[in-house]
């Protein structure tokens, strides 16, 4: 995994230190394609990127109607950290960002059928001063907008418990120990 100690430490030094949360589930086996469906790619970086109290949310095409969460998406091999995160929050939003603080880091074990991936997604606060959200990949994201860590922790909870789809509630322990990071 090239997201290791090595790149994370100056991070940590520049952002602060995480929440650790370590989480493990059984996933179907389209789940378990869709995590190990990028060779040697084991980690994503979430970003919480906040105008005032307006979060930035994101809807991919595939995601069921009222499915929305943060941007994020994977570093780039060779790829400087802050870069490729600044990167993945314009592809998907549209917007230029500064990150604050590294709010939690993830231990994950996705299983399925006796095999296991271990995961890790970063996610960080960050803001901005753009009001508009104009995803610049059309393909990926269906649409940005800005809703709410009410909303996040509210309809949008709900739905993705609904799905009854492990890595729906892998997100919604990230969201829930990134609302209690955030105080």
């Amino acid at each position: 995994m090239h997201v290791d100690e090595r790149v994370l430490a100056p991070i940590r030094a520049r952002f602060g230190e995480p929440v650790l949360l370590a989480w493990e589930g059984e996933l179907t086996e389209p789940e378990f394609r869709l995590a190990g469906g990028i060779p040697g790619r084991r980690h994503d970086v979430t970003v919480y990127v906040f105008n005032a109290e307006r979060l930035a949310l994101i809807r991919k095409p595939q995601y069921p109607p009222g499915l929305w969460r943060p941007p994020g998406g994977g570093i780039n091999p060779g790829e400087d950290f802050v870069a490729g995160t600044a990167r993945e929050v314009l592809e998907e939003l549209g917007v230029a960002t500064e990150l604050e603080r590294y709010l939690v880091r993830t231990e994950a074990t996705f299983t399925f059928a006796g095999e296991t991936i271990d995961w890790q997604t970063h996610v960080f606060s960050a803001r901005t001063e753009d009001d508009e959200l104009t995803p610049r990949d059309a393909v990926e994201i269906d649409e940005a907008r800005w809703g709410t860590m009410g909303e996040l922790q509210g309809e949008i909870r709900e739905a993705l418990l609904g799905t009854g789809r492990a890595l729906w509630r892998y997100r919604v322990a990230l969201h829930d120990a990134v609302a209690r990071a955030l105080g």
